[in-house]
C-alpha cells in the first residue's frame, strides 16, 4: 500500500487494516515499518499547478475556524490495541461528551469502523449527533485525518487532503489514510491532494494570507524527505491559498505529532496570535518551545505587513492527570456556532482565567470548559479530536 500524494487506495486495503497503539508508539520498535516511506520531492513541487494570476479566476484559501459552520466531523475511538482496554471507556465518555456539546451549536457527523462501533457511538452520544459507517477510521484525531476545506469567496466549497501518513509512519493508518476523500466524497465536494504531507493539527491560517506552523512537524523526513523548507513552504502556500508562511522550530520526536502547532498557538483573528505560556517555574522542553513561540511570533509581521498582536493565556500551575502524555492545553479549543469548547484543569484560577481571555477573544460566543482529562492524556484535546466544515 502506498500513501504517496495522489496515490489510489483500493476498498480491500482499506477494510482490512491493522492499528498498534496509538500511546506507546514512541517507545516501540519496528512501528515506522507500518506504512510506506512517504515524501514528496522537488519534481513533485515543479508539477504543482501555479496560483492562477487571472483575477477573474477563483482564488481559493482556508478560512479562519470561527467562520459560520454546516457541521463538525469526529471519529468515534473504538480499538483497545490503540488506547488499552482500561483506558478506552473512558476515551469514548469524553468524545461522546465534546460531541455532545458541540450538538447543542450545531451538526455534528461521528465516523465509526462498523455497525458494531456505530451502534456504541449512538448509546454514547444519543440521538443529536448524526452515526456513520461508511466513513470506517482508525482512531479518534479527526483535525489530522479530515480533508482541510477550502471556499472561494463565490459560494463554492472544495477539499483537500493532507496525505496523512500516521505522523510520519507511527501508526498504522489503513482507514484513517483515506478519511479525507471519503469525507469529500459524501459532501459531493471537489477533492485533491497537496504537493506535501502533513495533519490539520500542523498548520494554523488566519483567513487573511498568513500561515503558521513548526518546522519539527512539517520540515521532517518522516513526512516530507527530501523536500526543502522553502519547497514545503511553498505548497503549503498554493493549498492554503496564502502568501506568507511563519515558522517556529517546534520539537521533533517527544510526541507523535512532533509538536502540532495548534497545541500553543492558535490564530484568533487577522493579524491576532494566542499563545499559552507556561508557569514561571517550568523549563521542561515543552515550557522552552512555548516560550520560544512567543518570542518568535511577538517579533512576526503578517502578509498584510501587519506586527502579530500576541494574546497571552497562562496555561495551569496544577492538573489533575500524571500521565506524562497529558496535554494541558487551553488552545486546543473548537470553535462552533455560537461557541467555544475548551478544557479546563481544576486549576481554579487559571481556568477562570483562561475562560475570560477566550470570551474576550471571541465575543458573542459562550466559552464552555469541559473535563475532558482522559482524552488529553492521549496526547490530543478537543481541537485535535474535532475537524470543522465551514458554510461555503
Amino acid at each position: 500500500m502506498s500513501d504517496s500524494p495522489g496515490a489510489s487506495r483500493s476498498l480491500v486495503s482499506r477494510l482490512f487494516g491493522a492499528a498498534p497503539s496509538r500511546r506507546r508508539v514512541l517507545g516501540a520498535a519496528g512501528l515506522g515499518a507500518a506504512g510506506a516511506v512517504l515524501g514528496g520531492s522537488a519534481a513533485s513541487m515543479a508539477s504543482a499547478a501555479p496560483r492562477p494570476a487571472n483575477p477573474a479566476l477563483p482564488r481559493w484559501w482556508v478560512d479562519r475556524d470561527d467562520v459560520p459552520h454546516a457541521r463538525t466531523w469526529m471519529s468515534w475511538p473504538s480499538r483497545s490495541s490503540i488506547w488499552g482496554g482500561r483506558a478506552l471507556s473512558g476515551v469514548q465518555e469524553d468524545i461522546a461528551l465534546i460531541a455532545k456539546t458541540i450538538a447543542r451549536y450545531e451538526p455534528v457527523v461521528m465516523c465509526a469502523p462498523d455497525s458494531y462501533t456505530a451502534a456504541t457511538a449512538r448509546s454514547w452520544c444519543g440521538p443529536a449527533v448524526t452515526v456513520l459507517t461508511s466513513i470506517p477510521t482508525d482512531d479518534l484525531w479527526m483535525r489530522d485525518i479530515a480533508p482541510v476545506f477550502r471556499r472561494d469567496g463565490r459560494g463554492g466549497l472544495d477539499a483537500i487532503g493532507l496525505n496523512f501518513n500516521g505522523w510520519g509512519n507511527k501508526q498504522t493508518h489503513a482507514y484513517d489514510a483515506d478519511v479525507a476523500e471519503l469525507i469529500a466524497h459524501d459532501g459531493y465536494l471537489p477533492f485533491s491532494r497537496t504537493d506535501f504531507v502533513g495533519e490539520g493539527g500542523a498548520i494554523e491560517t488566519d483567513g487573511d494570507g498568513t500561515v503558521m506552523a513548526t518546522e519539527s512537524s512539517l520540515v521532517n523526513k518522516n513526512r516530507n524527505q527530501g523536500m526543502s523548507r522553502a519547497q514545503i513552504e511553498e505548497a503549503v502556500l498554493h493549498a492554503y491559498g496564502a502568501d506568507k508562511m511563519i515558522w517556529v522550530p517546534g520539537i521533533k520526536g517527544k510526541d507523535i505529532t512532533d509538536d502540532h502547532i495548534d497545541v500553543t498557538s492558535r490564530f484568533i483573528g487577522p493579524g491576532v496570535v494566542m499563545v499559552q505560556v507556561p508557569p514561571a517555574d517550568r523549563d521542561d522542553v515543552w515550557a522552552r518551545d512555548a516560550r520560544q513561540q512567543l518570542s518568535i511570533l511577538s517579533e512576526a509581521t503578517d502578509a498584510r505587513g501587519r506586527r502579530l498582536k500576541v494574546v497571552q493565556v497562562a496555561g495551569p500551575d496544577t492538573v489533575r492527570s500524571k500521565n506524562p502524555q497529558f496535554v494541558d492545553s487551553y488552545l486546543n479549543f473548537h470553535v462552533v456556532n455560537g461557541a467555544v469548547i475548551t478544557a479546563q484543569f481544576g486549576d481554579r484560577a487559571k481556568d477562570a482565567a483562561a475562560k475570560q481571555t477566550l470570551a474576550a477573544a471571541f465575543p458573542g460566543r459562550t466559552v464552555v470548559q469541559l473535563d475532558v482529562d482522559r482524552l488529553m492524556a492521549g496526547g490530543g484535546g478537543i481541537h485535535c479530536s474535532t475537524m470543522h466544515e465551514p458554510l461555503p
